[in-house]
């Protein structure tokens, strides 16, 4: 959970971009840090492996303003999307105040989308933590391969299959062209810093000494 450091006068926060693998969570993060200033974004750090591309995490602290005089730092996961990967996935949501859902468009994946969106709740439970109320967007990616020859699912299908008992904010992107990544980023990071303004107020955030 997001916590004070009165010593740097401000409240860290974790995002996580959760999904299958290979459905573009690596790549919004790399568009937000090829693109961003670098007076707010932090140094990355990218593990890649043969059997996924990211195997612990991308890391970008994102300064994006103040609550109560304090500025706000996101730091910014993605999750390994393969199954065996479960236990890291496990580690990278402790503590987790957002979830960005990417989800791919390739009609290929489908099963898959689901499957790692019943993983997320489960992984959510076992920190007792829940679905319905950590802050969480969807994010349908490759959305633009419906132009294509590419069998793909269309945002009606997408939504049937993952947002239906939902009802939270959705964005089709391209986050290998930048389409929908932005979009995504400031819908989940409204929700957060709402969230998180609530728990300041009641007293609910933990602190470390200055």
């Amino acid at each position: 959970m997001a916590f004070i450091d009165m010593k740097k006068r401000e409240i860290q926060s974790k995002l996580v971009y959760y999904g299958p693998g290979r459905g573009g969570k690596t790549t919004n993060v790399l568009h937000l840090f090829k693109t961003m200033s670098r007076q707010v974004c932090g140094k990355m750090v990218t593990i890649d492996t043969r059997g996924d591309r990211t195997l612990f995490f991308d890391f970008l602290p994102l300064s994006i303003g103040k609550i109560m005089n304090l500025n706000i730092r996101i730091q910014v996961y993605t999750v390994p999307g393969q199954v065996l990967y479960n236990d890291t996935r496990k580690l990278v949501l402790r503590g987790v105040d957002g979830v960005v859902f990417v989800a791919d468009s390739l009609r290929i994946q489908q099963q898959q989308n689901i499957d790692s969106l019943i993983n997320l709740e489960a992984n959510l439970r076992e920190e007792k933590l829940s679905i319905r109320t950590v802050p969480l967007v969807f994010q349908y990616n490759k959305i633009d391969l419906a132009e294509t020859s590419i069998p793909t699912l269309t945002v009606e299908e997408l939504q049937n299959d993952l947002n239906k008992n939902h009802q939270l904010p959705y964005f089709p992107a391209s986050a290998l062209k930048g389409f929908g990544v932005y979009e995504t980023l400031r819908e989940i990071s409204k929700k957060m810093i709402k969230n998180i303004t609530i728990k300041l107020k009641d007293g609910h955030l933990q602190g470390i000494a200055g």
